[in-house]
């Protein structure tokens, strides 16, 4: 190769390389790495209280993994199907499900009340807390952890919810670390939870 071939290159990669350097210097100094690299920002406080009447906050969730699935007790299919998941998962885990904090937060407060999610938590492992509370404190912990949750009329005048259908894993600090995949092996789901415990 000539130098007069070699020359354009060397011009061509010499501007490339410069133009990289400049964008990284730019995203450092305008904070862009640090918003890559930040988590998103699920969670945060709330109050609400499980089936047994006992106040539950965000607090609550520290010391523990926890496992969290938003749904609402007249679900008819997907509710009940990742309840009974989890369940299996807690059973698989024997005496470690003590070690988890594992809760089904209602998107539906106008019929789920704490009774209601006591009698309808009966059918699956007792170590699901239900969480509910008024209105305006689920609206809030579904806003934190960024739930889709909207009311659809039904033809009979009755309504049912539309909503996100994701487990949430937080970590022992009540930190979002990802959606928690249930769709598998309860072993294989118990062996990823206990590198959290």
């Amino acid at each position: 190769m000539t130098d007069r071939t070699t020359r354009p290159l060397v011009i061509i990669a010499a501007f490339a390389g410069s133009l990289a350097a400049g964008l990284l210097v730019v995203l450092w100094l305008t904070g862009g790495f640090r918003n890559v690299a930040a988590p998103a920002s699920i969670g945060g406080p709330f109050q609400l209280t499980d089936q047994s009447g006992q106040t539950v906050t965000e607090q609550s969730l520290k010391g523990k993994p926890t496992l969290i699935f938003f749904g609402f007790t007249h679900c008819p299919d997907i509710c009940p199907t990742s309840l009974f998941e989890m369940s299996e998962v807690l059973r698989a885990m024997g005496k470690d499900a003590d070690r988890i904090n594992t809760y089904f937060v209602s998107v539906d407060p106008e019929r789920d009340t704490a009774a209601i999610m006591k009698d309808y938590l009966t059918s699956f492992d007792p170590h699901l807390k239900g969480l509910t509370g008024a209105p305006d404190a689920v609206a809030k912990v579904i806003s934190g952890y960024r739930v889709y949750a909207k009311k659809v009329p039904t033809k009979d005048g009755d309504y049912t919810m539309d909503h996100t259908a994701l487990i949430y894993l937080m970590d022992r600090d009540g930190n979002f670390v990802a959606p928690f995949n249930i769709k598998r092996k309860p072993e294989e789901a118990v062996a990823d939870l206990k590198r959290y415990l």
